[in-house]
């Protein structure tokens, strides 16, 4: 659970301080660091639509570059949002090599697709929901998804949101009210 908001308020200069000792070598900041936002990473790369049996490589990617990327922290910036941004590059990357792997898999085996499989009467409601939201967040563009999910879902700020991503807090706005939108308009598809 994300803390309240005057409690985040009070943890982000003692956040960026932790940032700042690791640039400064101390290994026990990172760990510090590790401890405080593995989960909030976990979460954010998870509902970015990575699988969780490669959401824990992706963890330590993430904090190997804080790690490395810690001199050119921006104090302006929260760290979580910081740490984030990595996150979504990471992410990046990792659908990028994984469509690489899938058309090199894909040119070599020849399978039979098998016939979607209905969802079975028996399933809660909210199963339904949910899986029906994933695949309107899983429809979103990479940039509108990153956007949602930090805002949205993680309670970011537009401006923490923009500088993590290196855009305009305008952009940031754009982005989430196209990708409301998009989701809307998907789940209105799926109702009777």
């Amino acid at each position: 659970m994300n803390p309240a908001p005057k409690q985040r308020a009070a943890a982000v200069p003692a956040e960026s301080a932790l940032v700042e000792r690791l640039a400064a070598g101390d290994l026990e900041a990172l760990g510090r660091l590790f401890d405080r936002f593995e989960g909030d990473v976990r979460r954010f790369v998870q509902r970015l639509g990575v699988q969780a049996s490669d959401a824990d490589d992706l963890v330590q990617l993430t904090f190997l570059d804080v790690a490395k990327s810690s001199a050119r922290f921006d104090a302006r910036c929260s760290a979580r949002a910081w740490i984030m941004g990595i996150a979504a590059i990471h992410v990046r990357r990792h659908r990028r090599s994984v469509a690489r792997l899938f058309r090199a898999a894909a040119a070599h085996v020849f399978e039979a697709r098998r016939p979607d499989v209905r969802t079975s009467d028996d399933l809660y409601e909210s199963e339904e929901s949910q899986a029906r939201f994933r695949k309107a967040l899983e429809k979103l563009s990479d940039k509108k998804r990153e956007v949602f999910v930090m805002v949205a879902m993680e309670g970011a700020s537009g401006e923490d949101a923009a500088a993590a991503f290196g855009i305009p807090v305008a952009t940031v706005w754009t982005r989430l009210h196209h990708a409301r939108k998009e989701i809307r308009a998907t789940l209105a598809e799926g109702e009777p």
